[in-house]
């Protein structure tokens, strides 16, 4: 079978991407320190969790952090693209990221039942799917088949640091197309965008921005989806008109305010969360639908978001 996936994953991506990916995760001992855009990796100190959970029951603040984890928002966003056409006006992206399914199953099954009766034209993932950065992913693709029954419309994804690029042959068997340094065509009553994707770029570092933009016209209205916001600067120098990504969880535990404590990423603290702007760039990160290390969150809760697509600078948030 390992084989067989192998075979199947150089044909799909290439030989190059697809051994770098493979070689990178056969170390299974994933560094704490170096390595990635990051020299400190939060997310491979598995004695962590431990620390923090002791230290918050003693506070007597843990039960309400799972709380809150389960406290789900669909938040609406109006996405500026400079040369939308005519026709995608109003079109609706739902956007999902960093659900670590096999983390809090009630949580994303709760999720799948919000999704069931939302209204949208398309679907995007933007990574982080899996609980932990290596080991099994049974429990993930189980967990990502329910989610995907949810979803009635097409949907493409990128993978995360958390994520196994050998999950994908399964993911995309299931209906979820993923976009590593790729681009498709979205078609909609006779007129198109373009929407890419990009591998992980915060701890594999296998993104290429050259490669997944290089069928793009010039004067294309275009969408790029990375986990991380922390190649934002070259998306914007390559001409994407928008970009979605998550990753930073919106910090997950803050202060009252929701300032966080952390993003992990090497990026403005404005584009921690929320929307935002770089240059001519639209930029929005989700501070994600599930929870990564502990399973709890303060000030900052868990959220799905739907992106309004508008050719219009000055139109207010829905």
């Amino acid at each position: 079978m390992t084989d067989e996936i192998e075979d199947r994953l150089q044909k799909r991506l290439g030989h190059v991407h697809a051994m770098q990916r493979l070689g990178i995760e056969s170390d299974k001992e994933r560094r704490v320190f170096g390595g990635g855009l990051n020299f400190f990796h939060p997310e491979n100190w598995y004695s962590l969790s431990s620390i923090l959970r002791y230290t918050l029951k003693i506070t007597g603040l843990y039960y309400i952090g799972r709380r809150n984890s389960r406290r789900l928002r669909v938040l609406n966003n109006s996405l500026y693209l400079e040369g939308l056409p005519p026709a995608f006006e109003g079109y609706t992206i739902l956007h999902l990221s960093d659900l670590h399914v096999d983390m809090n199953e009630p949580a994303m099954l709760h999720m799948a039942e919000v999704i069931h009766g939302l209204e949208y034209d398309l679907c995007v993932m933007t990574g982080d799917y899996r609980a932990k950065t290596f080991g099994a992913i049974d429990a993930t693709l189980s967990g990502l088949k329910k989610i995907a029954l949810s979803i009635n419309k097409p949907t493409f994804a990128v993978l995360g640091n958390h994520d196994s690029i050998r999950m994908v042959p399964e993911l995309e068997e299931m209906g979820i197309r993923f976009l590593l340094n790729e681009s498709i065509v979205l078609e909609y009553e006779g007129e198109n965008i373009y929407l890419a994707g990009v591998d992980d770029a915060h701890y594999f570092r296998v993104d290429n921005i050259q490669k997944a933009s290089s069928n793009i016209p010039h004067e294309a209205a275009s969408l790029l989806l990375s986990h991380t916001p922390e190649i934002y600067m070259q998306a914007a120098h390559a001409n994407f008109d928008a970009y979605l990504c998550g990753h930073t969880h919106g910090g997950q535990i803050c202060l009252p305010g929701g300032f966080p404590l952390t993003l992990d990423a090497k990026c403005p603290r404005y584009m921690g969360s929320g929307s935002w702007r770089y240059n001519n760039m639209s930029g929005y990160t989700s501070v994600g639908a599930g929870t990564s290390i502990i399973n709890v969150r303060f000030n900052c809760p868990p959220e799905i978001t739907l992106h309004c697509l508008t050719a219009r600078q000055d139109r207010p948030e829905l």
